[in-house]
């Protein structure tokens, strides 16, 4: 990682520690504390007092720092401070995560033997022959009407690779926490310990009779998209790779409100892609699928065109396929000339501030790399007109949470069979529809993710989509008119 872009990580409570300090109780102390923090580049949350012991005042201060490596420094830097005594740190993230993160809870009482002969043996057996003798009442008997699978490899996971089913645990709990607290679904983390495409299959089709649906979570490409494809196919519930259609759900949203900044059409949109992965696919295709029509994608081996040969997949032949209508096969920066939206999905670094001049006026960025993006905000600033980030710490930024929670509530309340192209659409339409045009502004294009009207627009929409296209079981009582159109959404 370069200093530039070591530099691009500020503090974060990711990376925050909470320090243990029996300090001399002499005036003047804590203030030289917190100036060695500021010196060294910590960010103080808060300053606890733990307890004293004579002559001594025990402090508990709590700072976010960058990394692990900016977190050993400052430590180190508190060793050396006299008539200071480093007693305990604690890594506050790790905390969090002991024990894990998630448990199942019971959601009747189980105190008498009434209790226990209803919700056991011999009750329950009625309840079993009544969903044997009429199988939709599964949905109504059992927590399947509210329960998620997030199924993963561990093959993709973050930023971090294929780093194994027990190692991608975490993220998983946390999933799960994100589809609780959002979309007030109950989620758990199912991760397999194989990569073989067909045994992945065959197991989440073995486990499907629990769940109302399935997040696919973290598969490397290209084997994420025969595995949803097939799932699709051949399970009569939802099944969702996040890691596509949440990326590009919210893509979706944000960009329709940036043209409406831009006054552009989507269908006169030049967008350049940096990254055909599983979600630089699924990105086109949701905008193709809105209505943009001049698209041009890049990867490792340079530009996606139809007849190339090297590095190629079966998604990247369907990219060339249906992208670069002109068979363009010169450089990323050449692309860039008169282009509307440049969209990474790629790597930190991968575009230089000075070649988005080449950009048509009023130009979008979308740079989604993370932590470090394609292009830092900073720099592209003075060249583009909006900008967006998969950061938390930047403004607009492009975060599947904002789609995933609202797209499976409103799929389960309509006990669909499918989330198809018309649902996904719908949600971004609903998304976008969170902000009004008069809160509509260069630095907020998207909603942030604890807008509490967001899953309950978007549930409505995508449930609304699933009656109209035929994939619902039932009607909601209020999804029938929520509709959001492109019309809306352009001048």
């Amino acid at each position: 990682m370069t200093i530039a872009e070591v530099n691009a990580l500020k503090p974060s409570a990711s990376y925050s520690l909470t320090v243990r300090l029996k300090i001399t109780n002499i005036p003047g102390m804590l203030g030289k504390i917190t100036s060695l923090i500021g010196q060294v580049g910590g960010d103080i949350g808060a300053i606890d007092i733990a307890g004293f012991e004579k002559n001594f005042i025990i402090r508990d201060i709590t700072v976010k720092v960058r990394d692990s490596i900016h977190g050993e420094k400052l430590v180190d830097a508190l060793k050396d401070v006299k008539d200071v005594e480093v007693i305990h740190v604690s890594d506050r993230t790790f905390l969090m995560h002991l024990g894990g993160k998630i448990r199942v809870t019971n959601k009747v009482p189980l105190h008498t033997r009434d209790d226990l002969s209803m919700a056991y043996t011999p009750g329950v057996a009625r309840v079993c022959l009544a969903i044997h003798d009429k199988p939709e009442d599964v949905y109504t008997l059992t927590i399947k009407r509210n329960t998620v699978a997030v199924v993963t490899d561990g093959t993709a996971v973050l930023g971090l690779g294929d780093i194994g089913p027990k190692a991608a645990l975490p993220v998983m709990e946390g999933k799960a926490m994100l589809f609780k607290e959002f979309g007030k679904i109950d989620a758990f983390p199912i991760c397999l310990d194989t990569q073989d495409t067909e045994q992945i299959i065959h197991t989440v089709k073995n486990i499907a009779p629990v769940f109302g649906g399935i997040n696919l979570e973290d598969i490397s490409a290209p084997r994420c998209f025969e595995i949803e494809s097939r799932l699709k196919k051949e399970l009569d519930i939802p099944v969702f790779h996040d890691d596509q259609h949440g990326t590009a759900v919210v893509v979706l949203a944000a960009l329709l409100n940036a043209i409406k900044i831009i006054n552009k059409k989507l269908s006169d949109l030049k967008v350049i892609v940096s990254g055909v992965g599983a979600a630089g696919v699924a990105c086109t295709k949701i905008l193709m699928s809105a209505g943009v029509q001049n698209v041009i994608g890049f990867d490792r081996s340079g530009a996606i065109y139809k007849g190339r040969k090297d590095n190629m997949n079966y998604m990247k032949e369907w990219f060339a396929e249906n992208t670069n209508n002109t068979c363009f096969k010169g450089s990323l920066d050449n692309a860039l000339a008169g282009a509307d939206l440049f969209m990474g999905l790629s790597g930190p670094g991968t575009i230089e501030a000075k070649s988005l001049k080449k950009m048509n006026k009023d130009a979008i960025v979308f740079a989604m790399a993370n932590p470090i993006p394609e292009v830092m905000p900073e720099e592209a600033a003075p060249v583009v007109r909006i900008m967006a980030t998969g950061r938390s710490d930047y403004p607009n930024q492009i975060n599947n949470v904002l789609a995933f929670p609202g797209i499976f509530r409103g799929a389960l309340d309509c006990q669909a069979t499918d989330i198809n192209e018309e649902m996904k659409l719908a949600a971004a339409y609903a998304i976008a529809s969170v902000i009004s045009d008069n809160e509509l502004n260069e630095d907020y294009i998207i909603p942030g993710v604890f807008n509490p009207r967001i899953v309950e627009l978007v549930a409505k929409a995508v449930a609304s989509a699933a009656i109209k296209t035929g994939v619902a079981r039932k009607t909601t009582k209020d999804s029938s008119d929520l509709q959001f159109k492109e019309h809306d959404f352009e001048e």
